[in-house]
């Protein structure tokens, strides 16, 4: 039994560990899954989600909020299948996209954890593929809902600096009123999307789940970073309600001055006469 132990534990320190490559694309535009399925008949899909075995190697992931994830799929072949995506949907052509890349290590003797940057596991199999997927997924996409809170945050910030200077704001509210509802919009849509950001449930019985779930959180700062786009977007909601209120009124004072020189016009003229 002795000698049992021994071979196998040599087995173990001569095995190869494997390496497994992760390659994300973000596009700005969303995935419509039923239309990727039609040029992927062989996927497996759920609402949100489309796999794809594909056979020169690897898998692909395909999220409907616009990002799909290689796993072990080699570089051509992974250009091909962006083209396929590309002539699914026309509208990715012209596309920004975002991208990461990502590696996980598997050796039996490996402790799960993070190292420089690489994910060691001692073992791969499908629950732990899938969660490691659509974690990547949900942390490129940040990176574009990110630029355009960013985007919608510095726009708020010079209008508030030019109420600051001027004491008031213009008469036309409608193009306030129109960037309002985009940030509104992008607040709706950044929340319909990393709702997926909660604990998965069927990590709650897998340790192994568990542990993989924390490390990547924690590697890329998912629950800050959707914190931090949070109360951005709160804040610039905040002070673009109350710049509207400003300008509403300062249009209702002037209404009232209008509607009181009127008056006092009309009770002058009848003075007059």
């Amino acid at each position: 039994m002795m000698h049992y132990i021994a071979a196998g534990a040599q087995g173990l320190a001569e095995a190869e560990p494997v390496a497994h490559t992760f390659s994300v694309v973000a596009f700005v535009e969303n995935f419509a899954i039923k239309e990727l399925a039609s040029v992927y008949p062989e996927s497996k899909r759920t609402s949100h989600r489309l796999r794809s075995v594909r056979p020169f190697g690897g898998q692909i992931f395909a999220y409907r909020f616009g990002t799909v994830v290689f796993h072990n799929v080699p570089l051509e072949g992974r250009d091909a299948e962006l083209e396929r995506l590309r002539k699914a949907q026309p509208n990715l052509a012209t596309s920004k996209v975002f991208s990461l890349e990502f590696e996980v290590r598997e050796h039996p003797s490996n402790v799960l954890g993070m190292a420089d940057g690489v994910l060691t596991v001692d073992r791969m199999d499908a629950g732990r593929t899938r969660l490691i997927a659509v974690t990547l997924a949900q942390t490129t996409a940040m990176e574009y809902y990110e630029s355009i809170v960013d985007e919608l945050f510095a726009k708020t910030h010079v209008l508030a600096g030019n109420m600051e200077q001027s004491g008031t704001v213009g008469f036309r509210l409608r193009p306030l009123h129109r960037f309002i509802g985009r940030a509104i919009g992008t607040r709706n849509e950044v929340l319909s999307v990393l709702h997926l950001l909660d604990r998965p449930d069927e990590i709650a019985g897998d340790p192994g789940l568990a542990l993989i779930y924390n490390q990547l959180q924690e590697e890329f700062e998912l629950r800050n970073r959707l914190q931090s786009v949070q109360q951005k977007l709160g804040s610039v909601q905040n002070a673009l309600e109350l710049i509207v209120e400003v300008g509403r009124d300062r249009r209702l004072v002037i209404l009232e001055l209008t509607i009181a020189s009127l008056i006092l016009f009309e009770i002058g003229l009848a003075m007059f006469r």
